[in-house]
């Protein structure tokens, strides 16, 4: 190492050692992303006689299926995160680096952290997906996706500052323009958004204003194929279709979006008026295998070898929203949590078995134990495989399902607690407008101020 380079962390030279402490010889692990396949990794590997590091550029563990709650002021943000030092402090061979990885050296084994040099042995890679614009990364400014608890808290400011604004609108326009929201995306996440959006504005918020009808707000779920849930069973597809549509939710599907701005959507021909639009149509991989020069899709998604190791490279594994895996129909797998931790604990298994000289395991196969989708307060479907619920059975398991696997016994308490607080009241106990609030959209603020605001009915 030359002596203007800084050295690594946990390097193994001389230099960085400490008197007082040999070595540590152990095969190092390094996983990037703390997410559910990282995570399940890491934990994995907790009790083998191995060194591992686990380096995120957030200090939490993200429950991603329950984002659209903190979104729609359902759950506050502390409820589906948890810090990641708290999850694994138990695990003494296991150490947390707050760090953004900008690079992998795959000759000299190093994770790249800016200026900083981390070596391994075995690397795991899961560092998720972000939103896909389907090359208008243009729309991403008016149309916000959906992936981290940033985004889901701007979009619950941005819903709860719509109805404010409207509230003082005297513009009946720019009024029903304030009061309309448009999600992007048929599939679960915009499903699971737009009906929590209409029960929070048509129920919970519907006698809290004096100028204005939240329940006569308007929710528009728009998407581009033929029906919603297409990954779903056609049947319960259109039972989730009908419940959406007793929330009041307008459905549009077979028109692509031809563009988005601060004034709407245009779709086709048609415009719609909206000051709220929510991107929930697509993702794309984080660029884990370019960083190691893995081959990969038109979704950036790396193609693994059925170990999910990257190819030639052995010792590194990619797994969840970066790793392109085909299932048993020969389609890649789905971005799934279930997916991820399956991959999780397969990539800590090929390693352990690696390390002790012993065949390695099977190649992955995913174990589908079904897929789920919920619609508003007690309307959920389950698609199990020969089981299929819908309805309040579907919710009840949907329920149940989602408690038991969140992080931490406070979690889940406080989680069930507040979704039967939910269901028995219509209330929400997060609608906190949090943040800096920008200047309203629409007419200069003194032509905004000559205008009468409107008696209040």
């Amino acid at each position: 190492m030359e002596t203007s380079e800084r050295h690594p962390v946990t390097c193994r030279c001389a230099a960085c050692a400490r008197p007082d402490r040999p070595a540590d010889t152990r095969p190092h692990v390094v996983i990037v992303g703390a997410g559910f396949g990282g995570l399940t990794a890491a934990r994995a590997l907790g009790g083998a006689d191995v060194r591992v590091t686990l380096v995120d550029r957030r200090n939490h563990h993200l429950f991603q299926p329950l984002l659209y709650q903190v979104a729609t002021a359902g759950l506050s943000p502390s409820q589906i995160a948890t810090p990641v030092r708290m999850i694994v402090r138990k695990q003494t061979n296991t150490e947390v680096l707050l760090a953004e990885v900008t690079g992998i050296d795959t000759a000299a084994r190093r994770v790249v952290m800016g200026d900083l040099r981390l070596p391994y042995d075995f690397l795991i890679l899961s560092t998720g997906a972000r939103s896909s614009y389907f090359g208008h990364e243009e729309w991403e400014r008016a149309a916000p996706g959906l992936k981290t608890l940033e985004d889901a808290t701007g979009h619950r400011a941005r819903i709860l500052l719509n109805l404010e604004r409207a509230e003082l609108e005297p513009d009946p326009e720019e009024q029903a323009r304030l009061l309309t929201f448009v999600v992007i995306g048929g599939g679960p996440t915009g499903v699971e958004m737009a009906g929590a959006i209409a029960e929070l504005t048509h129920r919970a918020l519907s006698r809290d204003f004096r100028r204005i009808d939240p329940a006569s707000a308007r929710i528009v779920l728009v998407e581009g194929g033929p029906r919603l849930l297409s990954s779903f069973d056609e049947d319960l597809a259109g039972r989730a279709a009908a419940s959406l549509a007793r929330l009041g939710v307008e459905i549009v599907t077979g028109t692509p979006v031809g563009g988005i701005d601060a004034e709407g959507v245009r779709l086709g021909q048609t415009r719609i008026a909206s000051r709220c639009v929510i991107w929930a149509a697509g993702v794309a991989s984080t660029p884990a295998g370019a960083w190691v020069g893995c081959p990969t899709d038109r979704g950036g998604r790396a193609l693994v070898e059925p170990d999910l190791s990257v190819p030639g490279r052995p010792e590194i594994f990619i797994l969840g929203d970066c790793a392109h895996v085909p299932g048993e129909d020969g389609r890649p797998l789905p971005g799934l949590a279930p997916v991820a931790k399956q991959q999780g604990a397969h990539a800590a298994a090929c390693i352990l078995a690696r390390i002790a000289g012993s065949a390695a395991p099977m190649p992955f196969r995913y174990r589908n134990f079904g897929t789920m989708a919920t619609i508003g307060r007690k309307s959920a479907i389950a698609d199990l495989g020969r089981i299929r619920l819908s309805g309040l059975a579907g919710w009840l398991l949907w329920s149940l399902l989602h408690i038991y696997f969140l992080i931490g016994f406070r979690n889940r308490v406080a989680v069930s607690i507040d979704w039967l607080w939910s269901y028995l009241t219509f209330e929400r106990g997060a609608r906190l407008i949090t943040g800096p609030i920008e200047a309203p959209p629409g007419p200069p603020e003194a032509a905004r101020a000559r205008r009468p605001l409107r008696a209040a009915s």
